[in-house]
């Protein structure tokens, strides 16, 4: 996994309430077992119409958002089923930070395990950052994890709340995998062991 510091970023204005999973990523495109393509399909039913083609009003189809990494959203994000294939959507896309009020805990557990930030603030500050995401491409934020701190474009700042474990696991890139693959000696010793005093297993 990445490793996360800091993200200098476009920030993407998302103040839907309830964006749910199958709204992140329908359904229809969770048959791979791959993290890398979906970010095509991310938030398809909003980014294309039925034919296929770009809706133009759709905030990621506009030119001054189409390499955005964050996202300042309504409450409630991550909602309904879930599905581990929205982190990886979004993360695909080469979103790195979303910020909300509130998230499905499900959700939120999957985007530390898969790169992303998630940052819950109160509404007052979501309010502040969803107006410096509507500049366009000036709508750009500094996200230092290390110092748990959010830079608008003027250069008033924001602090954040992150459980230590999690920022630990972020800035290190470790997902689960890498947490067990720290105990190698170990696990390595372990077996040695168990070859030698039960050989028969």
């Amino acid at each position: 996994m990445e490793k996360f510091t800091k993200i200098n970023g476009v920030a993407a204005p998302m103040p839907l309430i309830n964006i749910d999973t199958d709204m992140i990523i329908p359904k229809l495109f969770l048959k791979t077992i791959k993290r890398s393509g979906l970010g095509k399909n991310l938030f398809d039913e909003m980014r294309y119409d039925d034919a296929g083609n770009e809706v133009p009003d759709f905030v990621l189809n506009k030119p001054a958002y189409r390499n955005a990494q964050i996202i300042v959203a309504g409450d409630n994000f991550g909602c309904g089923s879930s599905r581990e294939h929205a982190p990886w959507a979004l993360l695909d896309f080469g979103i790195r930070v979303v910020i909300s009020t509130s998230f499905a805990d499900i959700f939120y557990s999957n985007c530390f395990k898969n790169g992303i930030l998630p940052i819950i603030l109160p509404q007052e500050d979501i309010d502040k950052l969803m107006d410096d995401a509507e500049r366009g491409a000036n709508a750009v934020l500094n996200i230092d994890l290390e110092n748990q701190t959010i830079t608008g474009p003027d250069g008033g700042e924001v602090s954040f709340e992150v459980d230590a474990f999690k920022k630990h696991c972020l800035i290190n890139g470790l997902d689960d995998i890498g947490l067990t693959m720290q105990k190698s000696d170990a696990i390595a010793a372990f077996e040695a062991q168990n070859a030698t005093s039960m050989p028969w297993v």
